[in-house]
């Protein structure tokens, strides 16, 4: 039996930056709307901007690039008569999914108390 290979201890600076480097781009409003709506199976590109409510094409093209190269999500180029796009989660996109939709309800849940702190804070200032 092959023994695990050990990973160097990182320094908490080291693991603050790798954490920000992920949580930087699953956090924006946009991936987490482009992942929820992938969810429910692959999808071609204009039927995404529909579902996706108030994203413009260019940040919604933008985003699926940035999914894609994280290994997030796949882009499948359909060659017919009018060739077309179909993006769908990878596993490590799925895997992605539960942290996500627990983050989501929460920040839904939690609004209100949220800009309610924020109003006391705006009023001691």
């Amino acid at each position: 039996m092959k023994p695990e290979p050990v990973e160097p201890e990182l320094s908490p600076a080291e693991i603050c930056r790798s954490v920000g480097e992920v949580l930087d781009q699953i956090g924006d409003k946009w991936t987490v709307l482009v992942m929820r709506t992938l969810a429910a199976g692959p999808i071609r590109f204009n039927e995404l901007a529909r579902r996706v409510p108030g994203v413009s094409r260019k940040m919604l093209t933008a985003t699926l690039r940035r999914l894609e190269c994280d290994g997030f999500i796949t882009r499948t180029q359909i060659p017919t008569r009018q060739s077309w796009v179909e993006y769908a989660l990878t596993q490590l996109g799925r895997d992605l999914l539960g942290p996500i939709t627990v983050l989501a309800e929460w920040a839904f849940a939690n609004r209100g108390r949220v800009l309610e702190a924020r109003a006391r804070f705006s009023e001691r200032s």
